[in-house]
């Protein structure tokens, strides 16, 4: 059985793939099949060639994408680590006031909080700017919250023992807190990376120089049927960093539940 569900959630994925690597005939075949018979380059070569032209180097674009990727993962990483531990170990007037309002958050979606965000991005004068992006990025509410259910699980006597042979906060929370809650923070990281990575940025970014690389790629899909392979070669390229991701951290989150994770 687990075989059998295994197959179907990867067909997707397989067929996205060897459809990168397709020529146009094989690609308008009906019925489609799921491998290639004759894999060629000829998609990631035109795809190259199509941003040589552009005003902006194709890796102007990689560079956009991952430092807004990297530096957004890493400041909401260790904002919402941060904030879970203050909220899970200690109590405080409005503290389940304020972790009752981070719940809340959980039911809108970015679309509904679109015209807000830009509203105080404009004013803040960060519109056209990385920040626009990766700031909002720190606040993603879901990974505060499973940091804080995570963190809930760290016995507090720990905590104590720790702060008895002398360690400061910053310590205790740095060198006992974050490594037992790993799977959490990973976690955390494979969403953001996911969000960000595949991020057009379309309402804060209108300098070419800034745009991302899903934005500068989905452009030149809309060219038509007779960019039909080289949207399957752009297909790939975004995904596959994210997948890299996933799978490399899948591993560690296995690891780490098995052999970590204290309760009282």
């Amino acid at each position: 059985m687990l075989i059998l569900f295994g197959a179907f959630f990867a067909y997707p994925l397989v067929f996205a793939i060897n459809n990168a690597f397709k020529p146009l005939n094989e690609i308008f075949l009906f019925p489609p099949r799921l491998f290639v018979q004759q894999p060629t380059m000829n998609n990631f070569r035109d795809l190259f060639t199509i941003m040589s032209r552009e005003r902006i180097t194709f890796s102007r674009y990689i560079f956009n994408t991952a430092f807004i990727t990297a530096v957004g993962t890493f400041g909401h990483i260790i904002i919402a680590s941060m904030g879970a531990y203050v909220l899970s170990k200690y109590t405080f007037p409005g503290s389940r006031l304020f972790f009752k309002a981070v719940i809340v958050t959980l039911m809108f979606s970015v679309h509904v909080t679109a015209i807000p965000n830009f509203l105080i991005m404009n004013q803040l004068g960060w519109v056209d700017t990385y920040a626009a992006v990766i700031i909002p990025a720190f606040a993603m509410p879901i990974g505060f919250f499973l940091l804080k259910q995570f963190m809930d699980t760290v016995p507090m006597t720990l905590i104590e023992a720790a702060k008895i042979d002398g360690a400061k906060e910053f310590l205790i929370f740095w060198s006992i807190v974050m490594p037992t809650v790993k799977p959490a923070w990973l976690t955390v990281m494979v969403f953001s990376v996911q969000n960000l990575w595949n991020a057009r940025a379309s309402n804060f970014i209108f300098s070419e120089e800034l745009k991302t690389l899903p934005y500068a790629l989905q452009q030149i899909q809309a060219g038509g049927v007779q960019r039909a392979g080289v949207g399957a070669a752009v297909t790939l390229f975004i995904m596959v960093v994210p997948l890299v991701v996933f799978i490399s951290a899948q591993s560690n989150i296995i690891e780490t539940m098995a052999s970590s994770g204290i309760k009282e």
